[in-house]
């Protein structure tokens, strides 16, 4: 798949996963690493919610990797973002403050996203996975890695409303191949 050309950008794959990973695989945090490194390989740009857990992880492991990554914040301000939410700046080389809370940061963030990947995961993520099925994004979700991300099989079949562009690896090379070929 080509990824970049002199008309346009690279594709924006989002790593959307659990800020508090308590409750993940003991591997999640390592795999969201390897995530944002692959993304990077690629010559994705790695989009996350500016946020702790699974996406800065994720954006770690793209910035070591020599990768870019955007945030996008649930705050009005940088102030704001480190302060009232208590959220990390490193990692990313633009955090755009969006001044929506959560749910509306997740908004944009997806909508910002040409895949969508999911690793681990909460109630945010959820909300994050369901925007990008409502908006018929391809989405990847890492199984076994805990939370929301073993529940999506259950909530997809029990929707009725068919697979969506939804697919399933237990490896991050392989999900990663799966989500280019639905974006192709």
């Amino acid at each position: 798949m080509k990824k970049n050309n002199i008309f346009g950008p690279t594709y924006k794959i989002c790593v959307s996963g659990a800020a508090e990973t308590g409750h993940c695989d003991p591997d999640a945090v390592k795999k969201a690493e390897e995530m944002g490194r692959e993304i990077a390989r690629r010559g994705y740009v790695l989009v996350t919610g500016a946020t702790t857990g699974i996406p800065y992880w994720a954006a770690k492991g793209a910035k070591e990797e020599g990768g870019t990554v955007i945030g996008f914040s649930p705050a009005a301000s940088k102030i704001a973002h480190v302060k009232s939410y208590r959220l990390p700046l490193d990692y990313h080389d633009v955090i755009i403050y969006t001044g929506f809370y959560y749910a509306g940061r997740n908004l944009i963030l997806i909508r910002s996203s040409d895949a969508v990947i999911t690793i681990c995961g909460r109630v945010g993520t959820l909300n994050e996975f369901t925007i990008a099925f409502e908006d018929d994004k391809p989405i990847g979700v890492l199984e076994g890695s805990g939370g929301t991300a073993d529940m999506v099989k259950e909530i997809v079949k029990k929707g009725h409303r068919g697979p969506g562009k939804v697919v399933f690896a237990k490896e991050v090379h392989d999900l990663l191949d799966k989500v280019e070929k639905v974006m192709e």
